[in-house]
């Protein structure tokens, strides 16, 4: 059994991953907490509220995230624990995550926009900033079953046994297929890279159902986009790396333009 964190606002997005997260609760036998970060206005604090006004505005804090918790436990019939944070955001997730053991962070994603895409949004800036599987679910995505897996990875970077062991574990859980993407813009590194790299991703992945596919194409975001329409994804798996023609994915501009524009889940493995 796991433990899985769904960060909330109470937001149309944010609702959505709670519910997507506690189907995925109730059919894998999870357990979720749901984390809520809610802080005192900085203009109430001005106003030199007194001690009591303020004890008063944390109770409805705690009283709201509490409900939301009941309610969603009454719904999908699983156990949720209520978590409100103030302070720091995600130096309260990061001690959220640390309390109870989590295994991943569920967080919602809006309609993508021209905002989005330049300033991003806490789910884009919470994937870069903590090193910690994070979901993100766009909130047009309703939970229908995970039976087929997109991975996503740069083969000339190597891919760490680490992410390659819990694509193998979701995979398995779920009893999903596993495609394994690669693209690139140069043929001669798709052809060298090929064979020295199957080996491990073989070693990692045996037991479960998997397959290669390489893409020439200097549109890494395109085509993986492409690829999840092509393939009939239900999850997008990427692990992001630093350096090299995989930039595209981790610079910050472009890994918002794949979390906000996907229509499927998408979860960040940490390498």
């Amino acid at each position: 059994m796991k433990k899985i964190i769904i960060a909330t606002d109470y937001s149309a997005e944010a609702e959505n991953a709670a519910d997507f997260a506690a189907a995925v609760a109730k059919e894998q036998g999870h357990e979720l907490i749901l984390f809520n970060y809610s802080e005192i206005s900085i203009h109430v604090l001005n106003a030199r509220v007194s001690g009591s006004a303020i004890d008063e505005m944390l109770e409805i804090y705690h009283d709201n995230v509490n409900k939301a918790a009941q309610a969603l436990s009454k719904k999908y019939n699983v156990k949720v624990t209520p978590f409100l944070a103030s302070g720091n955001f995600y130096e309260s997730l990061v001690a959220c995550i640390n309390q109870f053991e989590a295994a991943a962070v569920v967080m919602g994603m809006a309609n993508r926009s021209v905002e989005q895409d330049l300033l991003g949004n806490t789910t884009t800036a919470t994937i870069h900033k903590l090193q910690f599987p994070i979901l993100a679910i766009p909130i047009t995505t309703k939970y229908q079953g995970i039976h087929k897996i997109l991975f996503a990875c740069d083969m000339e970077k190597g891919v760490e046994d680490k992410v390659l062991e819990n694509i193998h574990e979701i995979a398995t859980a779920f009893g999903a297929t596993v495609e394994v993407l690669y693209v690139n813009d140069k043929i001669e590194e798709l052809l060298q890279i090929e064979e020295a790299e199957h080996v491990a991703i073989d070693k990692s992945l045996s037991g479960i159902n998997y397959y290669y596919k390489n893409i020439l194409s200097r549109k890494v975001i395109n085509a993986i986009q492409d690829e999840i329409n092509e393939a009939g994804a239900d999850l997008l798996i990427m692990a992001p790396y630093k350096y090299g023609f995989w930039d595209s994915i981790v610079h910050r501009s472009k890994t918002r333009m794949m979390a906000s524009g996907n229509n499927v889940p998408l979860l960040s493995l940490p390498s």
